[in-house]
């Protein structure tokens, strides 16, 4: 499995390509998921080689684009994996759809413009198909700008914040993984997007 290296930090794909690009005369990496994988919230994502995240914060800067191939359901889905097995088999995760933020006419989807999802159990459609809505929120973002996201984990407590926010935009009491759980950091991409990543950093509080 290939390796990439970014900003001094070491990361694999797991079910992704990655490579390094320029945009905007920067560097930055790039992850994709398959075309022909269309299930969604599974482990798509770069993992950062040597993390062991229990408690603490992790940020990053994302930029999301559709692939020539995404249908109106594509999203931009991006965001941050954390505390995932060493299997990939079990993860924490949170995400930004900004195909569904400012430029978004449809009330309904503009309600959904982030997500927390524990896999493998608690993905976005088990909560839709029970009618659970604690576990999105609404943010102004958009395709194709920069977008801050910031997490902050204590125990099995969440909360996540999008640009310069000073109160979460969401936060989650109990994540389904647990207080325990622990686990690599990745960048995280689902369907039809091109996920441009930059200026990871993940403190670890314990």
């Amino acid at each position: 499995m290939n390796c990439i290296v970014f900003q001094n930090q070491t990361f694999v794909p797991v079910g992704v390509s990655t490579g390094l690009v320029q945009l905007d005369g920067e560097q930055l990496i790039r992850v994709v998921k398959p075309e022909e994988n269309v299930e969604p919230d599974v482990p798509t994502y770069a993992r950062l080689v040597d993390s062991d995240f229990h408690n603490g914060t992790i940020e990053v800067d994302v930029r999301s684009r559709l692939m020539h191939w995404a249908d109106i359901d594509c999203r931009g889905f991006i965001g941050i994996v954390f505390r995932a097995s060493e299997e990939n088999d079990r993860f924490e995760s949170f995400y930004v759809r900004p195909r569904n933020g400012r430029s978004c006419t449809e009330p309904q989807r503009r309600i959904h413009t982030m997500q927390y999802f524990s896999y493998p159990g608690y993905t976005f459609a088990y909560f839709r198909e029970r009618g659970i809505a604690d576990y999105e929120a609404k943010a102004d973002i958009d395709l194709d700008e920069w977008v801050h996201i910031k997490a902050e984990i204590d125990e099995a407590s969440a909360r996540f914040y999008v640009d310069d926010m000073e109160t979460p935009a969401l936060v989650v009491d109990e994540m389904f993984g647990g207080a325990d759980a622990h686990g690599a950091v990745g960048l995280y991409v689902d369907n039809g997007t091109e996920g441009n990543f930059k200026n990871l950093r993940v403190n670890y509080a314990d």
